[in-house]
This record gives structure tokens, sequence and C-alpha cells, in this order.
């Protein structure tokens, strides 16, 4: 289980296996970054960003029963949610515009290769409060239609239409700190009604 940083630890998690995966493609690691394809710039030293683009409760993990946290308290279940990513690859600074769609093409066959290779995140691989709580995580592909993509990108004013994959990470556990209080049993009472025939 993990509090409200987990969704920034997976960021970061999900940042440092790309930075790790794929120093022969782009060897300046900060070159890797988590933003939006709205806010780089042309003049931006970036090569690869990785956007969360939305977050939904995970339907299938919704009714999960209260967890006893000691004898009187009861904690009311975490939410588990699944968080949806857009990586997009950008051009270096070759000329050519076919070698330059080459190397955008190359970084996102990376990507799919590394998503595919580490489907299951666990142990080491996982940062921050993660890694101690004994996390699994599930990261598999989750294209797009053409169309929902082409809606993404008229969010962001005025920015090329880049190629871009999309991947799915979960489950994500938060967890709540609604508690509430309960009493064992102590005694019982009972009544019984007697009915008498008229």
């Amino acid at each position: 289980m993990s509090d409200y940083r987990a969704i920034a630890d997976i960021g970061e998690t999900l940042i440092e296996l790309l930075r790790d995966n794929m120093q022969d493609l782009i060897p300046r690691r900060q070159s890797i970054v988590m933003a939006s394809p709205g806010e780089i710039e042309t003049n931006d030293d970036v090569r690869l960003s990785l956007f969360l683009y939305q977050v939904l409760e995970n339907v299938h993990l919704k009714n999960q029963e209260m967890q006893i946290k000691d004898p009187t308290t009861l904690v009311f279940p975490p939410i588990a949610l699944d968080l949806y990513y857009m990586l997009t690859s950008y051009p270096s600074g070759v000329q050519d515009i076919t070698e330059r769609t080459k190397e955008e093409h190359s970084i996102l066959g990376r990507v799919i290769q590394i998503i595919n290779d580490n489907a299951i995140l666990t142990g080491s691989v996982l940062k921050g409060g993660l890694a101690r709580n004994g996390y699994e995580l599930h990261i598999t592909l989750s294209p797009l239609s053409l169309d929902d993509m082409t809606k993404m990108w008229t969010t962001f004013p005025g920015k090329t239409f880049r190629s871009s994959i999309c991947c799915l990470v979960t489950p994500v556990i938060i967890d709540t700190k609604r508690e509430i209080t309960v009493q064992r049993v102590v005694s019982k009472e009972t009544g019984y009604n007697r009915i008498v025939p008229e």
C-alpha cells in the first residue's frame, strides 16, 4: 500500500526505467522528461517525453472490504487507480527529414521493447514509497484510436502532431485516512414474545 505520493513515485519509476535502458539512443539522461507535449519547445533538448494524460479508478478493485487495523479500528478500503501515459519522441539536430524520422521511430521502437520486457515492475526498479511496500505494477501498451489521439493533440495549441504511443500502469493503490471505531460485542439481550391464541 502507499500514500498520495504513489502517482509521483510511478512517474519517477518510469522515467528512470527509460533513462537506464535508452542510453545508446539518448545518451543525455535529462533529454527524457516527464512533461506534456504542450510544454516542450522546439529549442528544448528533449528526445522523449512521458505525459500522464488520464487517471481513472480501477473498477475491478473497487468493492474491497474494510481492513482491520486493530481490535477497535476499521480502515476504509484504499482506492485503486489506472494511470494512462503518452510517450512522444522528438528529433535531434539532424537536418535530413528521413533520418530525423528514423531516429524518432527508433526511439518509439525501443520504448515498446522496454514496456514489453518490463511488463511487471517490482523490487528495486520501483522508486520512492513503492519500493518499501512490496508493490507490483503492470505496464501494458494501451493504444488510442487515431481519432482520440488527434483530439488529444488538439489540446496542445501550436504543436505539430507527433508519433506517440500510449501505455497503462495498474493497479496504483492509494491508502485512505478514513477509519471508524468499533466495539466488540460484550453482551447480548434476547427477548421472546409469545403468541397466545384467542
